[in-house]
């Protein structure tokens, strides 16, 4: 009995090793060698208070601005002028009593089917096309993509990616920019401070199914066991990044959808850029794309694969930073 058992057992261990090779195989020939900035021609320009084309600047020249923020959008005509109300009050006041005090909101319209370019559009007009920009792209890219496209067109020294949905305070961009500047001195000029609803965990449980807690767990598990350690959450949707760090990390980012958070952490871990994680306020908004089952499962495969394409070298990591 003990040796049927045994080559049970090992039967078992082959099998799972054989799975892993021919899940690895997959990943490393589905890999996109570089990651490239995709644009089409449309996607060069945004258009003035006046409605008339401009070119879009590059990260690559000298920062203009004390702070960009760059919101991507996806079908959220509803819920983006809470946000943007919030967000241009305060970054208006903050001006206001710092007058050096320059800013910057790119929203990026992810391709949406419904009214998201023409409702930012009008903040372009009320608030000049120098405050608001209105990038649309093409298609859909998904989140990930959305943000590179708008931290490619920005002018600002530090950067901050804020969702739509407006779950998170605006205000407490001063918390990640107190994070930030606790990091220093900064190795190359860079350094990223992540909002974070760690420390609503216990709440959130209370409110959720047994089912999404335990998707919850599994993909925290995963993150920690295959990616990244030391940050408890990486999804939050407000980070802050230096203008240096913001370039490095995204001119390598592959992922452009759910899971690029984990990646984009990962490869910063790399560089050996200094993370701050930063306890923020953060409410629960009605209207979020995420399908519980279907985009957990889809990020466990996404986490999976970065793992395995970075060990299998089909993706690399180069110390120098590149310019697409």
């Amino acid at each position: 009995m003990s040796w049927f058992l045994l080559q049970l057992a090992v039967l078992g261990v082959a099998l799972a090793a054989a799975v892993l090779i021919l899940i690895s195989f997959v990943a490393f020939i589905t890999a996109t060698k570089m990651p490239y900035l995709h644009q089409h021609e449309e996607e060069r320009f945004f258009l003035n208070a006046r409605g008339q084309k401009e070119t879009l600047p590059s990260i690559w020249d000298s920062p203009t601005k004390r702070l960009s923020v760059v919101v991507p959008s996806y079908n959220e005509e509803k819920r983006l002028p809470v946000m943007m109300d919030e967000a241009l009050g305060y970054l208006e006041e903050r001006q206001k009593q710092d007058p050096t005090f320059t800013y910057e909101v790119i929203v990026v319209d992810d391709g949406s089917k419904d009214q998201t370019s023409k409702v930012a559009f009008k903040y372009c007009q009320n608030y000049g096309s120098d405050k608001v920009r209105v990038i649309t792209l093409v298609k859909n890219r998904g989140k990930g993509g959305a943000i590179r496209m708008g931290i490619f067109s920005s002018r600002g020294e530090k950067i901050l990616m804020a969702d739509a949905d407006g779950a998170t305070k605006f205000p407490d961009v001063e918390k990640l920019e107190k994070g930030l500047n606790d990091l220093q001195p900064w190795p190359e000029q860079m350094a990223i401070a992540c909002g974070s609803r760690a420390h609503l965990e216990k709440e959130s449980i209370a409110q959720r199914s047994y089912f999404r807690t335990l998707l919850m767990y599994g993909f925290h598990f995963l993150v920690w066991f295959l990616c990244v350690k030391g940050i408890r959450d990486t999804q939050c949707g407000f980070k802050l990044f230096t203008r240096e760090a913001a370039s490095r990390t995204f001119s390598s980012l592959h992922i452009e959808r759910w899971a690029f958070d984990v990646e984009l952490l990962y490869i910063a871990q790399f560089f050996k850029i200094p993370i701050a994680e930063i306890a923020v306020n953060w409410t629960e908004i009605e209207g979020s794309k995420l399908v519980p089952f279907w985009s957990w499962l889809q990020m466990g495969k996404d986490l999976l694969f970065i793992r395995l394409r970075y060990l299998t070298g089909a993706w690399r990591l180069e110390q120098t930073k590149k310019k697409n």
